[in-house]
């Protein structure tokens, strides 16, 4: 009898743990591990995780740890799942204890700050390992409802497709359809931008501009995605997927979304500090909107709603105002 696969999933909030669970139901013995020892207490000894998923039993073979060796000894897969600005810095000290042939698998969606890399090069960078052995999850996946294990599809993205078939099977449960591409950059952009749009709808939202402007806001932030994704080699056909529109729906209409109530809060008139105060969790557009702008100007490509978003988040800009510049822009062909 074959042994059973070994994750190890690196952190223990909302996305990790819940990924965590996925991967604990598909089969896989999972160790989690955690920044703060009450966490990984409670995971162990209660099967719960209380700070995310209160009331939400966790699989037996899930565990927690908060030494970093232990969670990442023997792993097949090595899941990274922390905020995508810390990726660089968390893993330069874990990569000297990762399994030699381990598949690093990112959860995140962001794009750095300063370099502009997406999360799988900035594995590759700190890693130093190959492109087969990076894969990517993502698509409409919020963390409460798969953690809930309500039905729900995603992507397993690796340019390696054996690759992605092997995870695929690592985490495919009753309620996680996963699916393989091939096309990484397509669908790292794909979640790396919706969250900036969801920024953008949230904003709109807030301030009651209605669902014209919502409708309009998604389509038109798509096709910014697709613009960026195209300049960068991507297949356009990602972006009318799980990857691109699937995670952009849910992301913009969902109130579990961290971007679309961050933006809700800024189109309400709250400050950027107070709706900051009042976020538990990380909402990786509002970082990323900056570095999603400094990937597009450095490929010519013309991205006027992440503009926008970063005029409002980071540089002041009152939401009617940014509204008003928004809709003044010169006519011009919708394909364009």
């Amino acid at each position: 009898m074959s042994k059973p696969v070994k994750a190890a999933v690196f952190s223990a909030g909302s996305w990790g743990t819940a990924f965590g669970m996925v991967l604990a139901d598909a089969g896989c013995e999972v160790t989690l591990w955690a920044r703060r020892p009450e966490v990984a207490d409670a995971i162990n000894s209660t099967r719960a995780n209380p700070d995310y998923f209160p009331g939400i039993e966790l699989p037996e073979n899930l565990r927690a740890t908060t030494d970093p060796a232990e969670a990442a000894e023997g792993a097949d897969y090595t899941v990274l799942s922390v905020p995508s600005q810390t990726l660089r810095a968390n893993l330069a000290e874990w990569t000297g204890l990762l399994a030699p042939d381990t598949v690093l698998v990112s959860l995140m969606k962001g794009v750095e700050l300063g370099s502009a890399m997406r999360m799988s090069e900035v594995i590759e960078d700190v890693a130093k390992v190959g492109q087969d052995r990076i894969a990517v999850v993502t698509g409409p996946n919020l963390a409460r409802e798969i953690a809930s294990r309500m039905p729900a599809a995603s992507v397993v993205a690796c340019t390696d497709e054996a690759v992605a078939q092997r995870l695929q099977a690592a985490c495919h449960t009753p309620y996680f359809r996963p699916y393989t591409n091939t096309d990484v950059v397509g669908c790292e952009l794909g979640g790396a931008v919706k969250n900036v749009i969801g920024l953008a709808v949230g904003i709109a939202d807030g301030m009651g501009l209605g669902d014209n402007a919502k409708g309009s806001l998604i389509t038109r932030g798509l096709a910014e995605t697709t613009r960026l994704g195209l300049a960068m080699g991507a297949d356009p056909l990602t972006f009318s997927g799980l990857a691109g529109l699937g995670d952009l729906v849910a992301t913009c209409s969902s109130p579990l979304s961290r971007n679309h109530t961050f933006g809700t809060n800024l189109g309400k008139g709250m400050t950027l500090q107070e709706t900051i105060a009042v976020t538990k969790q990380t909402a990786e557009g509002v970082k990323s909107c900056e570095s999603v702008l400094d990937l597009a100007r450095r490929h010519g490509v013309d991205m006027p709603i992440t503009e926008t978003v970063v005029g409002i988040v980071h540089e002041g800009k009152p939401p009617v105002v940014a509204l008003k510049e928004l809709m003044s822009r010169s006519a011009k062909p919708e394909r364009r």
